[in-house]
């Protein structure tokens, strides 16, 4: 070959070359460009966390494993807690629909009238903006799962997408409650059905439905309110229902978390279980920890009424075996989802609340100096050692949840002195007595159902003995 030739020659070569790496260029960005819409479509919503908070009914800290219950067993609750944050001093109104009203709307009762059972029917839409209107703006759905008694109209007009619920509370089975309502259908229980496998399904169709968007549900289980019934895996023989309540409820959980993990949303999901108040009376005498009573229950006042088991777990967001002694007020509970969501909070009403998302990040974030809580006509403020009432009585609290001691001669102890002062403040600036307020005792109108309830499993006891007979 010619020196000519040879240099024509490299010259197609290298012209060659240079098309070829363009071609291969644009067949990678070709390439990259589908890769990425199609990991796009199979995933559209990494950038939104999911969202699922679920209350547990009527279940106190001694009815927990991971809080030292000393007589029941909730694995899948616990492994939540194990690979998670447990917070230790969560704190809630200790009566359902005034804890339900304060989680969805983060303000205080006597802002929003909720002092007492009742008043929870009262409040409006256009009134009072709860989690999943606030969460819509930023193109979340939102489904709600099970109890809603206590409010008034249907979830639907509170900005639900989605909603199984039934009337009143502790939906079990068609011999004690019959209709429940779908999404604005009525529909009756079968004599095989179980209320809470029901809210289980619907809870799963809507995330299935839901799995590429952002989602967030309220998932207000029946369990383990009364009257307490068996469950479909309760033995014939068995003696304890109320076990076999706790470890069905703690086998849904475990449900619900292998329905994420199948659907490949575990990782972009937070899971917040809370309980909606103390134990109820009925079970307050074996909901122990260490062979102890916290001091108060349901429709207390004192610490059991208003402490109550609450978990977070966000994987590869909150770092597993944490425990944190940071006060949380149920208010919390707003400000926080609507954190994770991105979403602005309401500016037309004060809310009461303070994003905890910081803690969940394993950062010290703005811990609360003190909580607040209310029921009926009574009141309280909490820091971390000490409580005021609404008559001005101080506790110490170093013994709590045991213990709460009236503390005499305040004035005689510098710290003791300064805490009255410091809550005082604190009760002052809220100003409770000027809002809405309730001449119950402070007991709520529905706190105390143990006559109602027992008179009403004696007449199902009746009924089952008649038919068998």
């Amino acid at each position: 070959m010619e020196k000519g030739e040879r240099l024509n020659f490299k010259k197609i070569f290298l012209r060659n070359c240079k098309m070829i790496r363009y071609l291969i260029l644009l067949i990678s960005i070709f390439l990259g460009q589908n890769i990425s819409a199609q990991t796009k479509k199979n995933n559209t919503n990494t950038s939104k966390p999911n969202i699922i908070f679920i209350l547990a009914d009527d279940l106190g800290t001694g009815e927990v494993g991971c809080y030292g219950s000393d007589n029941n067993k909730t694995p899948n609750i616990d492994k939540l807690a194990k690979n998670g944050l447990k917070f230790n001093h969560a704190y809630t109104a200790p009566l359902c629909g005034p804890s339900r009203a304060l989680i969805l709307t983060g303000r205080y009762a006597f802002r929003t009238g909720a002092v007492n059972q009742d008043n929870v029917a009262k409040i409006k839409p256009s009134e009072e903006t709860l989690i999943p209107s606030i969460l819509k703006t930023e193109g979340y759905k939102s489904a709600m799962i099970g109890k809603w008694s206590q409010f008034g109209l249907t979830p639907a007009d509170f900005g639900f997408d989605d909603y199984i619920t039934f009337k009143g509370s502790g939906g079990y089975w068609a011999k004690d409650k019959k209709d429940y309502l779908v999404n604005g259908e009525t529909k009756t229980l079968g004599k095989q059905e179980y209320m809470p496998d029901l809210m289980h399904t619907q809870l799963v169709n809507f995330i299935k439905q839901n799995k590429n968007q952002p989602f967030y549900v309220h998932y207000a289980m029946s369990h383990v309110h009364n009257l307490i019934q068996e469950t479909p895996d309760s033995k014939p023989d068995s003696k304890d229902f109320y076990a076999d309540n706790v470890a069905y409820m703690d086998k849904l959980v475990g449900k619900l978390i292998t329905t994420l993990e199948e659907l490949k949303l575990r990782e972009n999901t937070l899971i917040v279980f809370m309980g909606d108040n103390g134990t109820a009376s009925e079970q307050y005498p074996k909901a122990t920890i260490g062979g102890k009573l916290l001091s108060g229950k349901k429709g207390s006042m004192l610490e059991g009424g208003s402490l109550v088991p609450m978990i977070a777990n966000w994987p590869g967001v909150i770092s597993p075996n944490k425990v944190t002694n940071d006060l949380i007020d149920a208010s919390d509970i707003l400000p926080t989802l609507a954190n994770i969501a991105g979403a602005k909070l309401p500016k037309s009403k004060v809310l009461d609340g303070r994003s905890f998302v910081p803690q969940l990040k394993g950062q010290k974030g703005n811990p609360r100096e003190w909580i607040f809580m209310e029921l009926g006509s009574q009141w309280y403020v909490r820091d971390q050692k000490f409580k005021l009432n609404r008559e001005g009585k101080l506790f110490d609290m170093s013994k709590a949840p045991f213990e709460e001691n009236l503390v005499a001669n305040v004035s005689e102890n510098k710290e003791v002195s300064e805490a009255k002062i410091r809550l005082s403040a604190v009760l002052e600036q809220l100003n409770p007595a000027g809002g809405i307020m309730d001449e119950g005792d402070g007991s709520g109108r529905h706190a105390n159902k143990a006559e109602k309830n027992a008179k009403k499993a004696e007449k199902l006891k009746e009924k089952e003995k008649s038919k068998n007979d």
